[in-house]
């Protein structure tokens, strides 16, 4: 698979929805949250934004997509409330959906998603992978979610299994730019 189709699988994994509002600059600055999205965060260089989707790349070559939205409500704060909960798991069904529109068979997950802490962060997370084209073999993605100055933050990490890298490399790269992101 190219960089271009690779390219295009993940953006198809991560924004769909951002994709149906059509392509527009989206702003330095967040302004429900305030969260500053600069052309570089916590080590990785923002590389496309449009509509309240923001996307970077890592040194490493991993790909972040960060979404920004309120679903027309109001979010509380952190990972633990049910109103996260239930759109964590809507969420990731649409990424399983998504994933089955685009060709990709075999989309697995664990069963009961988890916390997973960042700094002073803790996002409501889970891995995913799903079977792509024989030349990335595996395209494998960490989902987390956390509510955020009454707004969700989708943060989408993804590799592929040619490029040799693994959960851990997604946590040493999140570890760096999740409190970045998300600073106080």
């Amino acid at each position: 698979m190219s960089r271009t189709v690779t390219s295009l699988v993940a953006l198809l994994l991560s924004a769909g929805a951002a994709l149906a509002q059509g392509q527009t600059q989206a702003p330095a600055v967040d302004p429900g949250t305030k969260i500053s999205f600069g052309q570089s965060v916590g080590g990785t260089t923002l590389t496309r934004s449009f509509g309240s989707t923001y996307q970077y790349q890592a040194s490493n070559g991993m790909e972040i997509t960060v979404d920004v939205y309120d679903g027309g409500r109001r979010v509380p704060n952190g990972s633990s409330h049910p109103t996260v909960i239930n759109q964590f798991n809507d969420e990731l069904n649409n990424i399983s959906q998504q994933a089955s529109t685009a060709g990709m068979k075999g989309f697995e997950k664990p069963a009961v998603p988890s916390a997973c802490s960042y700094g002073q962060f803790t996002l409501r997370c889970n891995t995913f992978s799903a079977q792509g084209g024989s030349m990335t073999g595996r395209i494998y993605g960490k989902f987390l979610l956390i509510g955020y100055r009454e707004h969700f933050v989708k943060i989408i990490i993804r590799w592929t299994q040619t490029s040799g890298q693994s959960n851990a490399d997604a946590d040493k790269v999140l570890n760096s730019f999740i409190p970045a992101l998300l600073v106080r």
